[in-house]
């Protein structure tokens, strides 16, 4: 490399300090930031946090700087909430100053503040007050749901049984049977379980999950700012949710070209009516954007969660039998063998109410929760936190609070259970995260994981392939989600 290349390149590092330590310095002048880790100029706290075990980097960094603390990923600062105590008091006592949203980079390409997940302000308003308003008027938490889960419940245990006992790794045929209850909502119908549409999707659904989640994708969420330059890993995930997305876009297509304002057969549906109502409002955020990306959220959160937790449950319960035979007798005591589980049967069930809920707490689906940002200048606990930061309420720091569940890192239904086997309630049980951007569909996944679990175990034993001590329950990544291991498993007729 010839003189003028070398000083070339050391003006460039040079100056990208200087921005970077300017930066930095404006946002201390902003606001008095918590303490956290001295970091460096351009990579940050890279020293501090392993992108490969980003929760464990931060959970160490907790024992020395607290609950509430500042790491600088690349040049961006983000203040981390820790335990029940910080997460609570920000979410649910400061709801309002903590419901903004930042967009994880590896997605901001698709989704660019839009739909109602990532949106933010008035948009946000609007998408959320919207969906959740749809969302009940085709049933979610309502009987009219209830009878749409049971059927697709049999047509799952109908799957089960041609299993025939031997081998099979449940992951498709339960993403297919959640999928389905969302897509009754968003679709307007289900899909048969081999209809090459619904493969590709659930194909689709169940990679970009994962592609999220890998080390890789962490690293680039970590240091976007300038890794966005590159080719990598990264793309994959904005190619899979643009098929995504572009199939959406399809079904948009046909129910327009199909619609009835008087009837309205699905969300799309709800949405092109509310569209053609605010054509004439210039402050409306109903708009073909929204709509797909609106349908996308609802589409993959539906799917997603229920499966992911469906399929960790069944590893816990074939790693506890002994928690399995409880549930097969509190379900042959309630409800017997000669009719279908219904909601109705939950508050006469406190063991399998606790057990459910002690699934979702130890698979930890979304560790570090969908990042938060503050929307003004924020006085908490004695810092300022200037409008737009960022800010990570960590789930798994509540869900695993050694002041709220006794032995946190154990698999025990008795968390969720009083000294009298009656079912107690835990503040601390936050899978859905709390606050103003609690999960839209909690009501809906409530009642599936209740339903599916007790429709599959009133007719199936779940045997492990393997000693059930052997059993490993560590997920296969563990990023923005924690991704169920794969395994297989034989269903036995009771």
């Amino acid at each position: 490399m010839d003189l003028a290349g070398s000083i070339t390149i050391l003006l460039v590092v040079y100056l990208s300090c200087l921005l970077v330590i300017s930066a930095m310095k404006k946002t201390a002048q902003r606001g008095r930031l918590p303490p956290g880790p001295i970091p460096l100029p351009l990579v940050g706290n890279f020293l501090q946090i392993n992108s490969a075990q980003t929760y464990k980097s931060l959970a160490k960094l907790s024992k020395k700087y607290g609950s509430v603390f500042t790491v600088y990923l690349g040049n961006r600062p983000v203040v981390v909430l820790f335990g029940h105590e910080a997460v609570k008091e920000a979410l649910i006592d400061r709801a309002e100053e903590f419901s903004g949203r930042k967009t994880p980079p590896t997605l901001e390409r698709t989704f660019e503040g839009h739909g109602v997940v990532f949106a933010n302000g008035e948009r946000w308003k609007q998408l959320r007050r919207f969906s959740l308003t749809v969302l009940r008027s085709f049933g979610m938490g309502k009987k009219t749901i209830e009878e749409r889960i049971q059927e697709e419940a049999q047509f799952l245990l109908e799957e089960f049984q041609k299993t025939n006992e031997k081998p099979f790794d449940p992951t498709f045929f339960l993403s297919c049977a959640v999928s389905n209850v969302i897509c009754s909502i968003v679709f307007g119908n289900r899909f048969d379980y081999e209809d090459r549409d619904f493969l590709a999707l659930m194909a689709m659904m169940n990679n970009s999950f994962r592609e999220i989640s890998t080390a890789w994708s962490q690293f680039y969420d970590m240091y976007a700012s300038f890794l966005k330059y590159f080719p990598g890993p990264h793309t994959k995930i904005y190619d899979i949710l643009e098929d995504m997305r572009v199939y959406i876009a399809k079904r948009i297509k046909k129910n327009q070209e199909t619609l009835d304002p008087s009837t309205p057969r699905d969300f799309i549906d709800c949405f092109l009516i509310q569209m053609e109502k605010e054509k004439d409002n210039p402050e409306s955020e109903f708009n073909t954007k929204n709509l797909e990306l609106t349908t996308l959220n609802v589409f993959f959160a539906g799917t997603e969660t229920v499966s992911s937790t469906l399929r960790y449950g069944f590893l816990l319960l074939m790693k506890y039998p002994e928690v399995q035979a409880k549930m097969h007798e509190e379900i042959d005591r309630v409800i017997g063998h000669s009719r279908v589980p219904n909601i109705e049967d939950r508050p006469r069930m406190p063991y399998v109410d606790a057990v459910i809920h002690e699934v979702q707490r130890v698979s930890d689906l979304l560790p570090m929760n969908v990042p938060h940002a503050v929307t003004r200048d924020t006085e908490f606990r004695g810092y300022l936190i200037p409008k737009g930061t960022e800010v990570y309420p960590l789930l798994s720091s509540v869900l695993h609070d050694p002041s709220r569940f006794k032995n946190p890192y154990d698999f025990s239904p008795r968390n969720f259970l009083d000294e009298n086997g009656r079912f107690k309630k835990n503040d601390a049980f936050v899978p859905f995260s709390s606050g103003k951007r609690i999960c839209l569909g909690e009501a809906l996944a409530r009642m599936e994981l209740f339903l599916f679990f007790t429709s599959i175990l009133q007719r199936f034993q779940l045997k492990p392939m393997v000693d059930p001590k052997d059993i490993d329950i560590t997920p296969q990544e563990s990023g923005f989600a924690n991704i169920p291991p794969l395994y297989q498993l034989r269903i036995i007729p009771r």
